[in-house]
């Protein structure tokens, strides 16, 4: 079950989480296990998290609360680029692979990454946060925040990259012209594109590029069998993926590019809550 999050704070998040818990608890037989997609960082050793989009959770002990209340029920909790991975390696486009990349691109940017048939978690179980890479020159201070891949390409980056662009467009009387600055979202220059609106189009240039750099690089570094593209943003982006791949072949190491494929998630939205099922499935195993 997913749950909703947007515009709760650090402590609030925490108690929806936990009266979830207790519902199923109380309403099911028997709960074996619960599995935990969280958006941003997951830190194993600890039980806490980081999640830049929820304040108050700089390193919220979730796992801890949780189990506080799970009766003894196995708790299994990753961060939601490493679910999304193991969503699609258990039932999506990366079953039966042992090198593949999910880019999670939806409000925020990350990849989940398998290599040799393992999730590759970093010294702080931080790989995989790759809207922080370095894409353009020179750095400005508005890449301090989320990264300047993240900036142009996420959902969010879309916005920010539109308004950058009408801001330069004097002359520009289209249909995102209509709506104050703060109010451009992703969405609005999705459909905007649909009409071949020339703001849109050419936000949409920039962006194919740095997701081509961006996929290039990752090729060039991990050698994957699939990079599968996911998130809410990919949705409606499913159509760039052929220009993307276009993109990406002008910079990857070209014998890895030659033996990799370009694939949208065969589970959508639902990839993370995959992921979470699987780790609880497997934290279950261990007990």
């Amino acid at each position: 079950e997913t749950i909703a999050l947007g515009g709760r704070k650090g402590k609030e998040v925490g108690d929806l989480v936990a009266g979830q818990v207790m519902k199923h608890l109380s309403e099911r037989s028997r709960v074996t296990a619960i599995g935990i997609s969280v958006p941003g960082i997951s830190h194993s050793a600890t039980g806490t998290v980081w999640a830049p989009n929820i304040p108050g959770w700089e390193n919220y002990p979730l796992i801890e609360e949780v189990a506080n209340i799970a009766g003894g029920v196995p708790v299994a909790m990753d961060s939601d680029r490493a679910c999304c991975m193991f969503g699609e390696l258990w039932r999506g486009n990366a079953l039966g692979c042992s090198d593949a990349i999910y880019l999670a691109v939806g409000t925020g940017i990350g990849a989940g990454i398998l290599t040799e048939g393992r999730i590759l978690r970093g010294s702080h179980d931080v790989a995989g946060a790759v809207g922080w890479m370095a894409l353009d020159t020179p750095f400005q201070k508005k890449y301090v925040a989320c990264g300047c891949f993240e900036y142009y390409a996420s959902g969010d980056g879309i916005a920010k990259f539109t308004r950058e662009v009408l801001a330069e467009s004097g002359d520009y009387n289209g249909a995102l012209k209509r709506h104050p600055p703060e109010k451009i979202t992703a969405h609005l220059v999705f459909e905007a594109f649909e009409k071949n609106d020339a703001v849109a189009v050419r936000v949409f240039g920039g962006v194919i590029e740095y997701w081509g750099m961006a996929v290039a690089n990752l090729i060039s570094i991990f050698n994957p069998e699939k990079v599968i593209f996911g998130g809410g943003v990919f949705g409606p982006a499913v159509k760039f993926i052929g220009p993307i791949r276009d993109e990406a072949k002008k910079w990857a190491q070209p014998v890895s590019f030659s033996q990799v494929s370009f694939e949208a998630s065969a589970l959508g939205g639902n990839a993370a809550l995959y992921g979470a099922g699987f780790i609880a499935l497997n934290k279950m195993s261990q007990t």
